[in-house]
């Protein structure tokens, strides 16, 4: 049996549905599907349980779940502008942390969420190297929250038994319930259907134009890949970098949106917020080199292929998955 919290939600959603191609279907899927496009991710999905968190935990902490031989840990607040740290501290480092803990304890393999959100500026680089977790400096409290269990793991020696994913910039099918917090990708498709024009964010930073802010943006099928090649795996753990390895700015991202919507250019410069101008990343790219030195060999879609075929193969409102064969 297969654990796979957030398994409602975007990335999650995902690896039960490649779970499911690859034969497995003693899955149980962990979330709170307080939402009609949660509920319609698992629609199309095969699966043996769906619990509720606060239940699947009291059952972890009870030493209740018959035989498990992984948990794929995705969920979390993922909301990058949650200002509530109480709220992130029980949900993104106690309830992780006991995960963990029970997965250690019963030899169980642990996978779970970190992000790109905790380099920050990134000021010191985008290097998975655990030498320099302490250097880092989260720009926004869900960064924080990511890094106050990476620390934890650190400084608790279990990082030799454990896998962490920093996952960068992910786009893709499924993430329909996400709100404000749906990819650029998904955002733009309804501005340019809606009114013919794509609206980004103005550049507050010397040395970068309007648009010229800088992603690494990842289809979620590549996440999924590079996710389950640690499941398939055991002998590799540690932290590690999601990403493409290649950063694209917002004006390259939104070209693609309209090419393949087969639209003319019309880019709408607007305003950021000034509650999250100091929070903004101007460049994220992750360093590649550790999940290549593991074995991972697998190719990742360039930014123009991953939004062709999220737009023109799952049209934005298909929930169920066809993806690049």
């Amino acid at each position: 049996m297969i654990v796979v919290t957030g398994g409602a939600g975007f990335i999650g959603s995902a690896l039960v549905h490649s779970l499911n191609q690859k034969g497995f279907e003693d899955i149980w899927v962990v979330d709170e599907v307080d939402h009609l496009e949660k509920q319609k991710n698992l629609d199309a999905l095969i699966y043996s349980r769906w619990v509720g968190r606060d239940i699947f935990l009291k059952e972890v902490i009870g030493s209740e779940l018959p035989m498990c031989s992984a948990i794929l840990h995705m969920g979390a607040c993922s909301s990058t502008t949650e200002t509530n740290e109480a709220y992130l501290r029980e949900n993104n480092f106690e309830y992780t942390r006991s995960l963990a803990q029970y997965c250690l304890k019963k030899d169980v393999r642990f996978i779970y969420a970190s992000s790109a959100a905790t380099y920050g500026a990134g000021e010191n680089g985008y290097s998975d190297d655990e030498s320099r977790l302490e250097t880092l400096a989260p720009l926004n409290l869900y960064g924080a929250s990511k890094q106050w269990f990476d620390l934890w793991a650190k400084q608790a020696g279990v990082l030799k038994d454990i896998v962490g994913l920093k996952y960068f910039n992910v786009f893709g099918p499924n993430e329909y319930h996400k709100g404000d917090m749906q990819s650029m990708v998904r955002k733009g498709f309804l501005q340019v259907r809606d009114a013919g024009v794509l609206n980004l964010f103005k550049s507050y930073k010397s040395g970068y134009g309007e648009g010229e802010q800088e992603r690494d943006f990842l289809y979620v099928r590549d996440a999924v890949a590079m996710t389950l090649f640690f499941l398939e795996h055991e002998d590799v753990a540690g932290i590690y970098n999601v990403g493409s390895g290649r950063a694209r700015n917002w004006n390259d991202l939104a070209s693609a949106v309209f090419k393949a919507m087969d639209k003319k250019v019309d880019i709408k410069y607007i305003e950021m917020p000034e509650s999250i101008r100091d929070q903004y990343q101007y460049h994220t790219c992750a360093e590649m080199g550790k999940i290549r030195a593991a074995g991972y060999t697998g190719t990742t879609a360039s930014l123009e292929e991953g939004i062709s075929d999220y737009i023109n193969k799952n049209k934005l409102y298909i929930f169920q998955w066809k993806l690049m064969k």
